[in-house]
């Protein structure tokens, strides 16, 4: 290179840090991508997303062709550097160039464009996609043979180079996911979104009707007072029962007696022929598979019962749609009413609410592993039935039996407990 000029020589170094630089960025921004917003815009036709996938469906081809230009670049760019060197300082300049040529890679060839690319991926990694891909079939038999003798070393460790597929995200990843996505989803449908993910983790326990809360109709009751339920109930549709809830006999549509009802002709041989057979639903089923359940059966009601048969409670569709979009049904006004405020450190709370709905809705940590209500929460917590208004602490929150029937918790204050009384 004695008769090639130092400028000559100058441009062409800077010409192989900037080559450099490419392909230090374009391995950072391809690997940066966002894999599914990368499908996504695949699949809508972007031509360098398209190339981007390509490359990334088969990583050892695509290391292999960065890492080769990478480090073919910065060697010729030292051999350069020391001819340089060479030429204007003598021997003491090989020293020289090591050292400035290192700073200067360090800088411009690696720690800028990475960072950069990682920033920006998606302004990196498709134009460079465009320029690797037809670089990777003129070099392939080159990235092959380098990818054979790479692939014989990672052999023994039980390491074996193919096609990667994106790995399928579990419920939490998701829930993640969508929670990080919400500059891009409004409030709503976030909160939609995650309700769905959490549907998993809740049964028809957390959201039925308790037992002892069941409004129905009673056939063994005078026939005007059988009307009167009829013609005052706030729900469409009733659990019928002769005498006792667990001889119940089915689940009446209101609507199908209306017409009679309403000429005064309605008698107890038509209001049985439109009693619909009761549904039965398994304590313990998952929110998720008894809304599969619902839209299989066609059905939009069904009654809780536990291994030995008995009702435990009632469940609705609309119970597991509110799970996910909120109140919203006109029969759920009564239930709206669970929760209220007293102050801006306490509520009160009815004791029938579900443990795993108020901590939804006020953004708390009850134990929710065991008893489903906060009645039942209280009374496992104190291991006895309370004798008038107690007061109790559970994990950082102090919660006061201010109204109880019988057995049975009706209204508790709730607030968070005072750390320095800890």
């Amino acid at each position: 290179m004695a008769e090639v000029p130092l400028l000559s020589l100058f441009l062409l170094l800077a010409l192989l840090i900037v080559l450099s630089a490419f392909f230090s960025g374009s391995e950072t921004g391809l690997v940066a991508l966002n894999r599914y917003r990368l499908r996504h815009q695949a699949q809508s036709g972007h031509r360098g997303a398209r190339l981007a996938q390509n490359l990334l469906d088969q990583p050892d081809r695509m290391f292999g062709l960065i890492l080769l230009g990478n480090n073919l670049i910065n060697i010729l760019a030292a051999s350069i550097a020391t001819v340089i060197a060479l030429r204007l300082l003598g021997e003491a300049g090989i020293w020289v160039s090591t050292l400035l040529l290192t700073v200067v890679i360090l800088i411009f060839a690696e720690l800028t464009p990475k960072t950069l690319a990682a920033l920006y991926p998606q302004r990196v990694a498709y134009p460079a996609s465009y320029l690797l891909t037809p670089l990777l079939r003129l070099l392939y038999p080159v990235v092959w043979t380098i990818n054979l003798f790479a692939s014989v070393l990672m052999k023994p460790f039980g390491v074996r180079i193919g096609s990667v597929h994106a790995e399928a995200l579990n419920r939490d990843e998701l829930r993640l996911l969508v929670q990080e996505g919400g500059r891009h989803i409004s409030l709503n449908h976030q909160r939609m979104l995650i309700n769905i993910l959490d549907l998993e983790h809740g049964t028809v326990d957390d959201v039925m009707v308790p037992r002892q809360d069941i409004v129905g109709l009673d056939l063994d009751d005078s026939w005007e007072h059988v009307v009167q339920t009829l013609t005052q109930s706030i729900f469409t549709r009733l659990p019928v029962w002769q005498g006792d809830l667990d001889q119940v006999v089915g689940i009446l549509h209101i609507r199908s007696v209306l017409p009679c009802l309403g000429q005064a002709e309605l008698d107890r041989e038509t209001l049985s022929e439109a009693i619909s057979p009761p549904y039965f639903i398994p304590e313990g089923t998952t929110l998720t598979q008894q809304m599969l359940e619902f839209q299989a059966r066609e059905q939009r009601m069904g009654l809780v019962v536990d291994e030995y048969g008995d009702i435990q409670g009632l469940v609705t569709l609309d119970d597991i749609l509110e799970e996910i979009v909120g109140e919203y049904t006109t029969e759920g006004t009564g239930r709206q009413k669970l929760i209220r405020k007293l102050d801006d450190e306490r509520w009160i709370i009815d004791g029938a609410a579900s443990v795993r709905m108020v901590n939804r809705r006020m953004h708390w940590n009850l134990p929710a592993s065991g008893a489903k209500t906060l009645n039942g929460l209280v009374l496992e917590h104190l291991e006895s039935i309370p004798d008038g208004r107690t007061c109790t602490r559970i994990g950082d929150y102090i919660l006061t039996i201010v109204d109880m029937t019988d057995t049975r918790i009706r209204k508790i204050i709730i607030g968070a407990a005072n750390p320095s009384a800890n």
